[in-house]
Parts: structure tokens; C-alpha cells; sequence
């Protein structure tokens, strides 16, 4: 992935993307932080923990989004979008709501979940699988409803 990142930079840079240049840039300042980070507990930083990042980021800058409409600053609003489109290139294509629910069955199945004691253990299988491609926030509520929650 970080190669990705390096590749799509110079791209956007020899287009003249300024937009582009400028979002790259702090994906990979904030993968250098995060690195840092890693580092300092004795840990890689992951193709998950990239992908978890970058979920993060866009969940970031929905929220930034929706204040942005609110108050009516389309300049900032139409950035923010922008932004969006650019770090989701980088993610993989996300499940729909049909697909979320047969992977959390499955994952119910596949750990023995029972009850809500269990809830950990499905969101940790489904992490582990899925990384990048659920919102789990939204998962979490759909996985509490399947287990009596």
C-alpha cells in the first residue's frame, strides 16, 4: 500500500493535482505518525492498521462534511468531498448491507456465538476478515440485534 501512496503522489504531482498532491501527503503524514507510534511499542504497522486509517480519515472528514453543509461553507464542503473520493481510492470496495449480514452470520457461526458475552469475539473475526471493506459501527448494531441484543 505504501507504494501506492508513493506512486499516486508523483502522479499528482506531474499532473499539476493539487488537490491530490496535498491529500497524499497527509496520508502519509499521518502513516508516519503512525509508524512512530508503532515503533515506539515494538510493532509493524500492518496493511489492516493502513486500511483502519484510512477508514478512519474518511469517517473524519464525513463528520467535517455534514458540519460543512449545515453552516453552509460549500467551498470547505466541496474539499472535504474531495478529499473523500481521494482516500477511498486507496480502500477496498465496500460491502453492501446484504453481504454485511451474511458475514456476520457467518462469523456468529464460525466463533459459536451465543449471546452477547460473544459480541467481542464476532467483531474481532470480522475485523480480521474484513478490514477496510465494513463500517463497524454500523456492524455492531446489526451484530447486537442477531444475538439478542
Amino acid at each position: 500500500m505504501r507504494e501506492q501512496f508513493t506512486t499516486m503522489l508523483k502522479a499528482a504531482m506531474k499532473a499539476g493535482d493539487k488537490r491530490r498532491v496535498d491529500t497524499v501527503r497527509m496520508i502519509t503524514a499521518a502513516l508516519k505518525d503512525r509508524d512512530i507510534e508503532a515503533r515506539g511499542q515494538g510493532k509493524e504497522v500492518s496493511n489492516e492498521d493502513i486500511l483502519a486509517l484510512l477508514q478512519k480519515m474518511v469517517k473524519s472528514r464525513q463528520e467535517s462534511l455534514g458540519i460543512y453543509e449545515k453552516a453552509g461553507r460549500d467551498d470547505l464542503a466541496t474539499q472535504e468531498r474531495e478529499e473523500i473520493a481521494i482516500i477511498s481510492e486507496f480502500l477496498p470496495k465496500q460491502m453492501g448491507d446484504e453481504e454485511v449480514a451474511a458475514a456476520i452470520k457467518a462469523s456468529i457461526a464460525a466463533v459459536g456465538a451465543a449471546s452477547m458475552k460473544d459480541m467481542g469475539k464476532v467483531v474481532a473475526d470480522l475485523k480480521a476478515k474484513y478490514t477496510g471493506q465494513m463500517d463497524f459501527a454500523k456492524a455492531s448494531a446489526a451484530i447486537k440485534s442477531a444475538l439478542g441484543g
